[in-house]
């Protein structure tokens, strides 16, 4: 379904080049109007039916497991159904330190998710090892070298406002198709396209997080924190 929707401009010019008398140019808008009509319907079912992986690696896996319960309930945001099973999720969260040994596994856990897929890498680790950047022989210096990632969340580990603020940061990456570039660009260089996204996501997520912890009271990063991730980078 997902191919025919994104190649209805072909259809649409096509029409257009075979089209030979002037009552086809009505047909051709009310074609053009359709699939618009189920682009539209098929990217908002995609945006509020978000199913995350369960999946966690290391202590941001408790923050992860915070953000799905009563407190913060993701099931607002459409997110909240978490699934056992990569067959049946379309978004795997990265929570922890990925170690050189569990790459392999991670990898495997994403080719066996079905498309389309999103992948969030959550914390400090995930983003770029983290503390283990400068010594951490057997820890993987980001997993976006793995797979695509498409929202980094800052923090050591980052609270349940943050990974909601990436979760909503990658909900309007869904609605304005911004998930296919950076999947494409990913694909043709892993590395200058991880390092763009990474500047450009972990910013976006974390101005949602304070306008969450503002509205709330929550409590904010500590300064340790925010700074390990900043020295890592």
């Amino acid at each position: 379904m997902e191919g025919s929707i994104e190649e209805y401009h072909d259809l649409v010019q096509w029409l257009r080049e075979h089209s030979s008398c002037h009552d086809d140019q009505v047909v051709l808008t009310n074609a053009e109007k359709m699939f618009q009509l189920a682009e539209w319907a098929i990217t908002t079912s995609r945006v509020n039916s978000i199913w995350p992986f369960t999946f966690g690696l290391a202590c941001c896996a408790i923050e992860m497991m915070a953000t799905a319960a009563a407190r913060f309930d993701l099931d607002r945001f459409g997110a909240g159904v978490f699934r056992a099973t990569p067959r049946q999720s379309d978004l795997m969260i990265v929570s922890g330190t990925v170690t050189y040994k569990m790459a392999g596994c991670i990898e495997r856990l994403w080719h066996q998710m079905p498309e389309p897929k999103w992948a969030i890498a959550m914390g400090a680790c995930a983003t770029n090892a983290g503390p283990y950047n400068a010594h951490g022989y057997h820890v993987v210096k980001g997993v976006d070298l793995i797979i695509p990632v498409n929202i980094y969340t800052p923090g050591c580990p980052p609270r349940p406002e943050s990974l909601i603020g990436s979760l909503l940061e990658l909900q309007k990456q869904i609605r304005t198709g911004k998930d296919r570039v950076y999947r494409a660009a990913w694909e043709k260089d892993r590395t200058k396209a991880a390092a763009r996204m990474r500047a450009e996501t972990s910013a976006a997520a974390e101005g949602y997080a304070e306008s969450i912890r503002a509205a709330g009271s929550a409590p904010a990063f500590t300064a340790s924190a925010n700074e390990s991730v900043e020295q890592s980078r």
